[in-house]
């Protein structure tokens, strides 16, 4: 069975639905400077959602690839206020 949250305008947002990112969550304080700037570039990008989580969150991540054999990504785990539905 699929979780349902809702966004910062109260649409439902679910395992598939796209979303904008209005807000970045607090970050860890151990993330490098690079690692902060990856994760911060997300503020305004869209993203699919890949998992709702049991606290009501919707997961999004985001890939950078450097040269053809190495890529990092970053999670961000959305409150409601922290991002709005877009399609989906």
């Amino acid at each position: 069975m699929s979780q349902e949250v809702l966004d910062k305008n109260g649409r439902a947002v679910s395992v598939g639905s796209r979303v904008r990112v209005l807000s970045i969550p607090p970050l860890a304080p151990d993330l490098d400077e690079d690692e902060r700037g990856r994760v911060t570039s997300m503020l305004g990008e869209e993203f699919e959602v890949y998992e709702v989580d049991a606290y009501g969150r919707a997961w999004v991540e985001k890939w950078w690839h450097s040269g053809t054999d190495s890529a990092t990504s970053h999670s961000l785990a959305l409150e409601s206020n922290e991002m709005e539905r877009v399609s989906g």
